[in-house]
């Protein structure tokens, strides 16, 4: 890897999907620096989750390919972590176990397991929750949950998915909030997914807006505003607005 490009965590260059005779995403290229904050909007079936699944390998690019330090992504090597929409916790294990799962999966020393979900448990306030299970906490909780596993993992990356969708705002901003201080406290390089402009510039260092299919990235926002943001400060709704604007539904 050249040490030009030894501070991006992850590169895209030219990448290209089609699904048959679907072009998904067209000739697609960007960097996200180690450590960065970077969230991903766009009209709705534009092929954002698309971009998600290529860097998974769920699905191979078409054309271009996607680098995680400087080599092709690969769920083998990499340490990727991911938070979906829908609440995704074992309902048979405790809080803590859930937290365990993945670290002993990957036979992680029990030493480091415990370090690890001990920091997790304390920072997500979930002490008084460690032996329970899934169905006996609220919402907000359970994703708590599912946040801290993929934080608990190091991960190369995290990948984030709408994990908000379905949740109130209050509740979102909430949990917004518990991203950012793990983030912050664990150095993690993060990609957001949202169909939500508010929380993607209440949340990111840079928001990557895509086009229609098939997708392009028509704008990079750099979001030069510290954490926590405040939602009704005229530089955040002016940025909210912009890139609202930018979002063309056809």
């Amino acid at each position: 890897m050249n040490k030009k490009n030894s501070d991006y965590k992850v590169e895209v260059k030219n990448l290209t999907k089609y699904f048959g005779d679907l072009h998904v995403l067209d000739d697609i290229s960007f960097n996200i620096k180690k450590g960065e904050f970077v969230c991903v909007v766009g009209p709705t079936g534009c092929g954002k989750t698309t971009f998600l699944n290529l860097l998974t390998r769920i699905y191979y690019p078409t054309e271009g390919d996607l680098y995680i330090d400087g080599e092709s992504a690969d769920p083998k090597k990499h340490n990727l972590a991911f938070v979906f929409q829908e609440p995704s916790s074992l309902p048979w294990l405790t809080v803590e176990k859930n937290l365990r799962f993945g670290l002993e999966l990957k036979k992680v020393p029990k030493s480091e397991i415990d370090r690890r979900v001990e920091e997790i448990i304390r920072l997500l306030g979930l002490e008084q929750f460690r032996n329970s299970y899934p169905h006996q906490l609220s919402v907000s909780t359970a994703q708590r949950i599912i946040i801290g596993r993929a934080f608990a993992m190091n991960p190369d990356l995290l990948l984030m998915d709408e994990p908000y969708g379905q949740m109130d705002v209050k509740l979102r901003f909430y949990l917004e909030d518990e991203v950012i201080r793990l983030w912050k406290e664990l150095g993690s390089t993060v990609v957001f997914i949202t169909h939500n402009i508010e929380e993607a510039v209440y949340l990111a260092e840079r928001v990557l807006i895509l086009t229609n299919k098939p997708a392009t990235i028509k704008e990079e926002v750099v979001i030069d505003m510290p954490h926590p943001r405040d939602v009704s400060d005229p530089k955040f709704i002016e940025l909210r607005k912009y890139i609202t604007s930018q979002i063309k539904w056809w």
